[in-house]
């Protein structure tokens, strides 16, 4: 199992090239990231050299679905998630540390604050054709950062992105976050 593991780890590498211009930082909890120029992604294990060449390195791996109820997968479902499309030129990473005490609930408290409570699901559901998403867990690799959201978009969908953010913010389950910083990345022709 720690070897399939390994095999869906991805590196986000903040540093001095890559398929995506780093526009800006933006620290909105807690300590933020040096501003690389560029960022490029891994899918397989980087090398000793872009390791130190970089900035920052940031990794985690795509999971099953944690959190979701059957009926709430089948919404997800109709508008699956492609990351990578061509007119997607607009991305933003965000990793995320949640507090200790979100990590000390059981998984049904959790799930209480993040869809009963929060709506995190129900409100994402709503950009689904626009936006784009992925989320890696990085908290099992012992990383800095709990998760890293991974998301993608068109210039036009780029004031509803801002809304889906905002709402997300206003919930009980954004009190949890210890950690949050937002980069902004526009896509190298």
């Amino acid at each position: 199992m720690e070897a399939q593991k390994t095999n869906k780890i991805v590196s986000f590498v903040g540093g001095h090239n890559g398929e995506w211009k780093v526009s800006e930082v933006v620290p909105i909890i807690g300590s933020t990231l040096t501003t690389p120029n560029y960022l490029s992604i891994h899918k397989n294990t980087l090398s000793p050299e872009t390791e130190q060449a970089s900035d920052w390195v940031l990794k985690g791996f795509a999971s099953n679905l944690r959190y979701t109820t059957r009926e709430e997968k089948n919404i997800l479902d109709v508008n699956p998630s492609v990351l990578g499309k061509v007119e997607n030129q607009f991305a933003v990473m965000i990793p995320i540390k949640k507090k200790e005490t979100w990590w000390a609930m059981t998984q049904d408290e959790r799930r209480k604050i993040l869809e009963e409570n929060s709506r995190h699901i129900e409100i994402g559901s709503k950009y689904l054709t626009a936006i784009n998403r992925q989320l890696y867990h990085s908290r099992d690799l012992g990383e800095v950062f709990d998760f890293v959201t991974w998301f993608e978009f068109s210039e036009e969908s780029k004031t509803k992105f801002d809304e889906l953010l905002a709402a997300l913010r206003k919930t009980e389950e954004w009190s949890y976050v210890e950690r949050e910083v937002e980069v902004r990345l526009v896509k190298m022709q």
